[in-house]
């Protein structure tokens, strides 16, 4: 991000954590939350089979 190159964030589920949706979005929306200050959401995250993916794009409007 920091270079300024977008990060696809991948989270494959397996076994009975496919049940558990809810968690694993509560898992993206911390790294989010993590990353706020240097990232903007490009793509929400979104369910693709047993993997949930979200991509970020590096915020240009907070550089100095």
């Amino acid at each position: 991000l920091q270079s300024g190159a977008k990060v696809k964030v991948r989270m494959r589920l397996r076994g009975r954590e496919i049940y558990n949706l809810d968690v694993a979005r509560a898992q993206f929306d911390h790294f989010l939350e993590e990353l706020e200050d240097v990232a903007v959401v490009e793509q929400r995250p979104r369910f693709e089979g047993r993997t949930m993916l979200m991509i970020l794009a590096p915020d240009n409007t907070k550089k100095k």
